[in-house]
C-alpha cells in the first residue's frame, strides 16, 4: 500500500473523529459543571445521600429546571421586587457587593441581546507586528486607561485555539483593530477548526 493512501486514509479518519471528540469534550465540560452544582446543597440533602444511589446526569436536569424556574419568576412583577431586594441586601455587603456587581455587570454585557461585547470579530497584530489573530471586541476599556495612555483604548479577548474557552484580556488602541464583517460564530468556528472552516466570501 502506497504511502500516499495509508496517509489519506488516516486524514480522513482523523477528519471524522477530531470533531466528535472535541464535542465531546466541550459537552463533558458543561455536564461536569452543572453536575457538580450539587455540591453546593447540604450533604445531608444532596439527591445521592436521599437515594441512596447516584444518578448519573441528574445534578443536570436539575441545574436546569432551577435557572428555568429562576428565570420565569425573575420576570414577573413579584420576582422583579424579590431579586430587587435580594439585591439591595447584598450591595450592602462590601466584600460580596463588588464581586456580585461585577459579575452582573460581565454577565448582562455577554447575555443581553442588545449588547455589543463578543458582538464584533476583530483582527489585531499579535503576538508582534506582521502576526494577525483573531480576537473579539468586548467593551470601551475604563476612561482612566484612555486617559492615561492618551489614546481611545478598547478591551479585546483573543482566544486560544482550539480551545476558545481560554486566553488573553488585553486592551489595545482603537486605531490598532481591524474590524471584520464575519459573525461572532464564525469567528469561533474559524478558531476552532485551527483555521480550515473559512467564511464564505459572498459575490458582490
Amino acid at each position: 500500500m502506497k504511502s500516499k493512501t495509508i496517509r489519506g486514509y488516516v486524514i480522513a479518519g482523523l477528519l471524522v473523529w477530531l470533531p466528535i471528540w472535541a464535542t465531546l469534550v466541550i459537552i463533558r465540560f458543561l455536564v461536569d459543571l452543572l453536575d457538580n452544582s450539587m455540591a453546593l446543597i447540604p450533604h445531608a440533602y444532596q439527591p445521592d445521600v436521599l437515594l441512596g444511589f447516584h444518578i448519573p446526569g441528574l445534578g443536570v436536569i436539575i441545574s436546569l429546571l432551577v435557572v428555568f424556574t429562576t428565570g420565569v419568576i425573575a420576570t414577573n412583577f413579584f420576582g422583579k421586587k424579590l431579586v430587587d431586594f435580594g439585591e439591595r441586601i447584598l450591595g450592602r455587603i462590601p466584600i460580596v457587593r463588588s464581586i456580585y456587581s461585577g459579575v452582573k455587570q460581565v454577565a448582562e454585557t455577554i447575555l443581553s441581546p442588545g449588547g455589543e461585547s463578543f458582538r464584533k470579530v476583530l483582527l489585531v497584530e499579535y503576538p508582534r507586528k506582521g502576526l494577525w489573530s483573531i480576537a473579539f471586541l468586548t467593551g470601551n476599556s475604563a476612561q482612566e486607561i484612555s486617559t492615561k495612555t492618551g489614546e481611545e483604548m478598547v478591551t479585546i479577548f483573543i482566544p486560544t485555539t482550539p480551545n476558545p474557552t481560554s486566553g488573553f484580556l488585553m486592551m489595545i488602541p482603537k486605531k490598532d483593530i481591524v474590524e471584520l464583517d464575519m459573525s461572532v460564530e464564525m469567528g469561533l468556528k474559524l478558531v476552532i477548526s485551527l483555521g480550515v472552516m473559512q467564511p464564505k466570501i459572498s459575490a458582490s
